[in-house]
Parts: C-alpha cells; structure tokens; sequence
C-alpha cells in the first residue's frame, strides 16, 4: 500500500467530516454566569436559533442554587437569549457547573464565570468534558492556562485554520521552515486579534469567513503546482504569505475570543495565552501530520516518485473543501442583502 492510497483513504475521512460540518454549522452556544453579593448569581445563556433536531441543551447549576423569579427570554440575531437569577446558599468556587445535551447538540458550549472577587474564568465544554469544577483560587496561573487551553481547543476544533496550516505544510521543504511558517502564521492572526478584540477594529464576520476559505483555495492551488513550474511568491517566502493571510484569519479567532470574553486586569495575559494557545494546537496538528506521513513513508512498496502526485491529492481535498466554503460563505453573505 502506497502513500496515495494513505491519502486517498484519508481525504474520504475528511471530505465525510467537512459534510457532516456543512450539514451543522452551528457557532458554539454561550453559558455566562455572574456572581454577585449575598448568594445572587445572574445566569445568561445563549443558543443558536437553529439547533439540530433532537438537541435539548440545558444549563445545569449546583443543587445549592435555586431559581429567584422568571425567565426573560429574547432575540438577539440568529440567537435566542435567556436570562434569569438564582440564589446559592454557597459560594460557587468548589461547586460543578455545566450543560446537558451537549452530545446531541452537534455544538460546544463555552462557559465564563465572573465570580465575586471579580475573577473571570472562561473553559468550553464539549460531548466529552460536559462539567466544569470552579476553581478555589484564580490569579495569573488560572488566566494562563484557562485561555492557553481555550487557544489549543478552538485551533483544533477548527477545520478551516487547519486545513490552511496543512496548505502551508505542502509547501515548505523542511522542519525549520515549517517552524517558522507557522510561527509567522500565528504572528499575523495574532495582531488582528488583538486589535479586534479590544476594539480599535470592527470588521464583519461574513466577509472575513469568506476571504478565509478563499486563502485556504489560494494556497491549495499553489500546493498544486509540480516543482518543475517556475516558483511564486508563495512558495518562495512562504512565511510572508503565512503573515499576510494569518492577518485575515485572527479576525476570525476574535469572534471567539469576544464571545469567551477578557478578565479584567488581565487582558495582556489572556491575550498572550490563547495566541499561545493556537501555537501550540497548531504545532500538534502539525506533528501528527508529519508522524502520519512518516508512517505512511514506511509501507512496503513506497517509492519516492509517490511524493508529487501523494502532495497533489491532499491539495486537491483542500481546494475542493475550500472552494464549497468560498461559495457557501459568499452566499450566506450575500442573501441578506439580496432578499
């Protein structure tokens, strides 16, 4: 068995997986929950208004809390907002939280407390890690690894910025230069996002999720080119390029990182860890990538002239997948304006 069969075998995992992302593309719901004085805790929750059929997520708070009054619900976009209070008779720090139904939801639900001594703690939870215990202690360590965490999850459970991390890994030549690919990817995006999540830029996420697919289709286009063509300015500087795009994408990392929102105090280091964060999610991606093809490299009958077309495939899956996103990205941006 050859690295092109390898390939093609996983390319069918990935376009099932991208059909199965399609088919729910649903944003990750928001639990949002504030402690005030006298064991008040207002609670905000907020889901997609499509929801797979079947889902039914439901907060689930400690048992020494109970509800204060009603339910306000309302419409925020393509959004259903609900707010209520209840009364804990305990402090929540030691307490478990979390949400039910994540399974069926097809969505991760991200979670940030602010808790009375105005700590903020921000974690998602996901079909596997439904529950989350609250912290006894905050400080700098908790933010560090709070938002690193987040940073690792958000890169990996993004299909869009990996497929173009895995465009970019089709053109570099060796380890170094992947490194510093990469690192410059992550550089790029983590300027916009800084700018963006502090407000100095308002961009619209329509037009940037499109223009990311469309960089993802760039770079698999240059993936596809033989290496007897005359070389781009893609595949020669291949960092600038990273840089350059890796702008367009932190704006898309910013829509996250502003739903998750910023602890007070310490929004330099929050900001630090979750580029830290994605570094590190990405240089995993990058490393079982590199340890699949290194598998693949040592099944009987591999030949090297196996390389190019095996380079050609994988660039082929990307552009088909980012070529549907541009079109399906563009026409979600552009039927309001339509109708």
């Amino acid at each position: 068995m050859g690295l092109v069969p390898v390939l093609g075998v996983l390319a069918l995992l990935l376009l099932s997986a991208a059909g199965e992302l399609a088919a729910h593309p649903l944003a990750p719901s928001l639990l949002e929950i504030v402690e005030g004085g006298a064991g008040q805790v207002d609670v905000r929750w907020k889901t997609p208004a499509n929801k797979v059929p079947g889902s039914d997520l439901r907060p689930s708070l400690p048992a020494h809390c109970q509800p204060d009054g009603g339910v306000l619900q309302e419409a925020a976009g393509t959004a259903i907002v609900q707010r209520w209070r209840v009364v804990c008779s305990a402090p929540l720090p030691g307490s478990t939280v979390g949400v039910d139904g994540i399974a069926s939801s097809k969505a991760d639900v991200i979670l940030r407390l602010t808790l009375a001594d105005e700590q903020v703690v921000s974690t998602v939870l996901t079909a596997d890690r439904p529950t989350f215990v609250v912290p006894d202690s905050g400080g700098p360590g908790t933010v560090l690894r709070s938002y690193a965490t987040l940073g690792v999850e958000h890169i990996l459970s993004g299909p869009d910025h990996l497929l173009f991390v895995l465009g970019l890994m089709l053109l570099v030549a060796s380890g170094r230069q992947l490194l510093w690919t990469v690192t410059a990817f992550t550089a790029g995006h983590s300027v916009t996002l800084s700018l963006a999540v502090l407000g100095f830029v308002n961009v619209p996420s329509g037009p940037v999720e499109a223009l990311i697919a469309l960089s993802i289709l760039i770079v698999a286009v240059e993936a596809v080119r033989g290496p007897s063509e005359r070389p781009t300015a893609l595949r020669r500087f291949p960092w600038a390029i990273a840089f350059a795009f890796g702008l367009l994408h932190g704006f898309g990392f910013a829509g996250a990182l502003a739903e998750i929102g910023l602890p007070a105090g310490e929004i330099p280091l929050a900001l630090f860890s979750f580029n830290l964060g994605i570094e590190i999610g990405q240089l995993m991606f990058c490393a079982v990538v590199i340890g699949l093809y290194m598998a693949a490299s040592r099944l009987p009958f591999e030949r090297a002239s196996q390389l190019v077309p095996a380079r050609r495939a994988a660039a082929y899956v990307i552009g088909t997948l980012a070529a549907y996103w541009v079109f399906e990205r563009t026409a979600a941006t552009l039927a309001p304006l339509i109708a």
